[in-house]
């Protein structure tokens, strides 16, 4: 039986993919050295499946780690690429350990499916690529401009990479999906967003600003040309963006070698950070308490979605609406901080 590897795997959006691969029967192997994400992850999925998938504490930028997993699992056909740093604030102020991390990463991976010749590739991209569009919606074919961001960076030039490294005639099939801003929980209420520290993320920091942990959200800009002033997303829920990749293994059989294809992953709807907190709101007892502050290096200040090219190529649509990723979310934190 084929394997599925999945790096990155215990963070927030591997483990809501490696869920919904285990609940489909998918045999699943993770790679994650645990820097943004926790082990526990392994026993929550394991209550939430019945199922515990084999897991490496390795590092994807580790060669020999990465060839040992490969040597390990002869049966690898597909890999899911998560493994990656993803905080905007962070990669400001450090961009050599983003472009060292991410990139040589990327690298080092392709090296290997090379090498065992492993032809099925999905990657994590963003839709930082674009940058701040001149126009929206975005489509695949919207300009790229310059990335807000060495994160966004590390994510253009990775797609640049995979296309390169087909174009030189490698047998790869890839498929990129540039995610856009993933929120939520599952449904379980077992396992969510877990990152380590201050937030960088929205909306760990609104469940944690509601549940009294921290005094208030800050709210970074709220000068912007948008309705009421603050940033616009396009928020998927983490769990209909698992799902687009499980349809993204079914897409990828059929394609010969050589073949690469960029979908946006998104619900096609802006919502103002006022929106969101508009929408936890709904389910608070009090308001939650926020201020709004100055605008924060490398954020854009708005994009959504055209995703119409991925509901007709994956046979896939989004199922949750923004109220639905709120309440998971706090559920989810809720829980998590009872000790449950």
């Amino acid at each position: 039986m084929s394997s599925i590897l999945v790096t990155g795997g215990t963070g927030y959006i591997g483990s809501h993919t490696v869920i919904e691969l285990l609940n489909l029967n998918f045999n699943v192997i993770i790679v994650d050295n645990l820097s943004n994400s926790e082990l526990t992850a392994i026993d929550r999925i394991n209550k939430i499946t019945g199922k515990t998938p084999k897991f490496y504490k390795y590092d994807v930028c580790n060669r020999q780690e990465l060839r040992h997993i490969f040597t390990d699992n002869s049966e690898i056909d597909t890999v899911i690429h998560f493994a990656a740093y993803k905080a905007v604030g962070e990669s400001v102020e450090q961009p050599l350990k983003y472009y060292h991390n991410n990139i040589s990463g990327l690298i080092t991976l392709l090296e290997c499916m090379e090498e065992f010749n492993v032809q099925n590739l999905i990657f994590s991209s963003s839709c930082t690529v674009y940058g701040q569009p001149k126009t929206l919606p975005v489509d695949e074919n919207t300009e790229l401009q310059p990335a807000n961001s060495p994160y966004g960076n590390t994510k253009r030039i990775s797609e640049d990479i995979i296309r390169d490294f087909i174009n030189s005639g490698s047998k790869l099939r890839a498929i990129l999906l540039r995610y856009f801003n993933p929120v939520g929980a599952h449904e379980s209420g077992l396992i969510g967003e877990l990152p380590q520290g201050i937030p960088n993320n929205l909306m760990p920091y609104i469940t944690q600003t509601a549940l009294g942990i921290r005094e208030k959200l800050m709210v970074f800009g709220g000068d912007y040309t948008t309705p009421d002033g603050t940033a616009i997303r396009d928020y998927i829920h983490v769990s209909d963006l698992a799902i687009a990749h499980i349809k993204s293994i079914d897409y990828l059989k059929d394609k010969s070698g050589g073949f690469m294809d960029i979908l946006n992953v998104g619900t096609g709807e802006g919502y103002s950070v006022l929106q969101v907190i508009n929408s936890i709101n709904k389910i608070l007892e009090h308001p939650l308490p926020y201020t709004i502050v100055g605008r924060r290096a490398g954020d854009i200040e708005k994009i959504w979605a055209d995703s119409s090219k991925c509901m007709n190529k994956l046979n896939w649509k989004p199922k949750f609406s923004l109220d639905d990723m709120t309440s998971t979310a706090y559920i989810w934190e809720k829980l998590l901080r009872s000790g449950q």
